[in-house]
């Protein structure tokens, strides 16, 4: 994931809203959300090249989601653990997020943002310094940086994102999917300067990234609903090379939690 707009506990029928963009190598290979076959709890799409995901959820309404960290020139080492491992791990394991983030070995991973929990409490991690928080209620984003950078698309994410919850009372995935789907570019002075370059700068600069000329760009769009009741709407959007819709893929089920001990 690249970008990751979550209102936490800051809807009145939605303590949990999540709207989000994954960004891609357009030849990486994935599959998009489903129930996987090998773990049947577990709704998310599914990375073929190393195995894990980059958002999901699962029936017990545990959820987590993760962007890397945006390091140019600093050496990645290919001989690490897969960053996407993180959330599918969590979410089949069936630990309370405290207990999973206490146990990781940040070591094995590149630079990442670990976002997990559940209704009652979400949780922000990165092992590029700090240490794990709890989400106070309100409106949080995070991109390729420390949670709610204010870089212009995750400013203007956050405030649409909010705009779009004061307007609607009750929501569907479909009003949140212009959140996502913008793709207008920030004033050149508007711009971080994380050290890859104007050019580079300007086509990451938007919430919707089209990047066909670096054979990078958005690939998939999601958006999750759970409100009090624990019923959860769970839709993602597939793009194409060309920044064209080429696939939906909805889900509806009643979250069940497992029993407190």
């Amino acid at each position: 994931m690249c970008l990751i707009l979550i209102a936490c506990r800051a809807h009145s029928e939605y303590p949990l809203v999540v709207a989000a963009n994954r960004d891609e190598y357009f030849a990486r290979p994935s599959q998009p959300a489903a129930f996987w076959p090998d773990a049947p709890n577990l709704l998310a799409g599914r990375d073929l090249l190393a195995g894990g995901t980059w958002l999901g959820i699962n029936r017990q309404g545990q959820f987590a989601a993760l962007t890397n960290i945006r390091e140019p020139g600093v050496p990645e080492p290919t001989d690490l653990v897969s960053r996407g491992h993180l959330v599918s791990e969590f979410l089949t394991s069936a630990e309370p997020a405290e207990q999973y983030l206490q146990q990781l070995q940040p070591e094995r991973y590149n630079g990442f943002n670990l976002i997990c929990g559940d209704l009652a409490a979400l949780h922000h991690w990165s092992n590029r310094g700090g240490t794990p928080i709890t989400l106070d209620a309100g409106i949080h984003g995070v991109s390729n940086a420390a949670l709610n950078t204010p870089w212009p698309k995750l400013q203007s994410g956050r405030q649409a994102l909010q705009q779009c919850l004061i307007q609607n009372h009750s929501l569907c995935p479909d009003d949140l999917l212009p959140v996502l789907d913008h793709r207008q570019r920030p004033p050149d002075d508007q711009l971080p300067n994380t050290g890859v370059g104007i050019e580079v700068e300007r086509m990451l600069s938007s919430r919707f990234i089209e990047g066909q000329a670096m054979g990078y760009g958005t690939r998939a769009s999601t958006v999750l609903l759970v409100d009090h009741q624990g019923q959860a709407q769970f839709t993602e959007w597939s793009w194409n090379t060309d920044g064209h819709h080429c696939g939906r893929q909805d889900f509806e089920f009643t979250l069940q939690p497992l029993p407190k001990s």
